[in-house]
């Protein structure tokens, strides 16, 4: 009798601890799921216009996302938004690569040059020459603008009321710029000196088919001294006649 009590409580105690093991142990908590792969970069790249002559601009336009180091080919590291102008010298495709913790994205565009068109003979060639150059004044401008300044409008609309009782002619206005500042910068700069021009002779009712513009920057210099009066001479809108 002593002994199947003895067993009753040993049975009892056993059990009595395993339901109190089972209580006390804990739980293990499941692991966090791997976090997720970086983005991949995306990126792209367009010219405008994509079609130009020789000695023309065309400006290269990129956006980017999720790119710690943005390259353009030929011109190196750039941010990951941004615009530059290119004057290449025969047709060219422009090569952009982005790239981030999530690879390798590369956009391309391509700038195609073209033949200049013939220039258009006319009759009276010669002698409408002659009057184009003694009666067309160029226009100068204040470093580091294209703003056409009060002091230049009278030769301005002089050219114009010129231009429009001579609508056979076509010309050429020519950006220009003194030595000071890199070569990109100043072809865009006399790219928007050209064009305020031809802008201001189309609203004064000079035909815009009969303006031709082109920038040379500071390549083509009128006067090669270091001095603010050269300087002056070679911040212009050049008119030169025929296309």
């Amino acid at each position: 009798m002593k002994e199947d009590r003895m067993k009753w409580q040993i049975a009892a105690l056993v059990f009595a601890m395993i339901v109190t093991l089972s209580a006390c142990k804990k739980k293990t908590a499941p692991s966090p799921p791997p976090p997720p792969p970086p983005p991949a970069p995306q990126a792209s790249l367009t010219a405008s216009p994509a079609t130009i002559q020789q000695g023309q601009s065309s400006t290269l336009s990129w956006t980017t996302q999720n790119a710690t180091e943005v390259t353009l080919e030929g011109i190196g590291r750039v941010g990951p938004t941004g615009s530059q102008l290119v004057q290449p010298k025969s047709s060219t495709t422009y090569h952009l690569t982005a790239k981030g913790a999530g690879g390798t994205q590369e956009a391309t565009t391509r700038v195609t040059l073209t033949a200049a068109p013939p220039p258009v003979v006319q009759a009276s060639s010669a002698a409408d020459q002659e009057l184009f150059a003694r009666n067309i004044q160029d226009i100068y401008f204040a470093y580091d603008k294209y703003d056409v300044r009060s002091p230049e409008q009278p030769k301005l609309q002089a050219d114009a009321a010129f231009l429009k009782s001579h609508p056979n002619i076509h010309f050429t206005i020519e950006g220009h710029c003194d030595e000071r500042g890199s070569t990109e910068y100043n072809l865009a700069l006399g790219d928007n000196r050209a064009n305020a021009v031809k802008q201001a002779l189309v609203k004064l009712g000079v035909p815009a088919g009969s303006i031709k513009t082109i920038s040379y920057g500071k390549e083509k210099a009128f006067c090669a001294e270091h001095t603010e009066a050269c300087w002056q001479q070679n911040r212009r809108a050049h008119f030169v006649y025929g296309q």
